[in-house]
């Protein structure tokens, strides 16, 4: 298939950290497309743990099973950097149905800028409907690393661990 008839599809998050439920969703949906670009958005207005290039860093080496993963950060709307990428096709990943509501919101709004741009909702599997990036935050501290398993790639766990440790030091 020539690079111009490829389906390419975009998958946009904040990644602070990349959990287990991000990556059950790209993985998913790589399998569905020839390429997937993560962008990994960029919010001025929020106070991110991870610094951009960290970020790039963790969903990449999180990522490098799956061939077809290209991780990108950006600013601005998320449908503006769908359409920067070639790509037609925006995948969300949807949690507990409390996030149907703010989706379709999004997804409503993403038509009115960009009718051509379609949204595909992917539900996590139901193992890490409740995990997020929020969550990982708040249980490091408390958790071991057998318990943080179960909800962040092992092999950041102690990318995260050290910057938890960095950023609410124990006085």
């Amino acid at each position: 298939m020539a690079s111009s008839e490829s389906r390419v599809a975009v998958y946009t998050g904040s990644f602070d950290p990349i959990t287990l439920g991000h990556f059950n969703v790209i993985r998913r949906s790589s399998r569905l497309f020839d390429r997937l670009i993560v962008g990994i958005g960029i919010n001025t207005r929020k106070t991110a743990l991870f610094s951009p290039e960290e970020r790039i860093d963790l969903v990449s080496r999180v990522t490098t099973s799956c061939g077809n993963v290209e991780v990108r950060t950006f600013t601005g709307l998320a449908v503006e950097f769908v359409r920067e990428c070639g790509a037609m096709v925006m995948i969300r990943g949807v949690r507990p149905l409390t996030d149907i509501a703010a989706e379709f919101t999004m997804m409503m709004a993403n038509r009115q800028l960009d009718p051509d741009i379609e949204t595909v909702f992917l539900m996590a599997d139901e193992e890490f409907s409740h995990v997020s990036s929020s969550f990982i935050k708040e249980i490091t501290p408390l958790a071991n690393n057998e318990m943080l398993a179960r909800f962040l790639p092992k092999e950041i766990i102690s990318d995260v661990r050290k910057k938890m440790d960095e950023a609410f030091p124990v006085i």
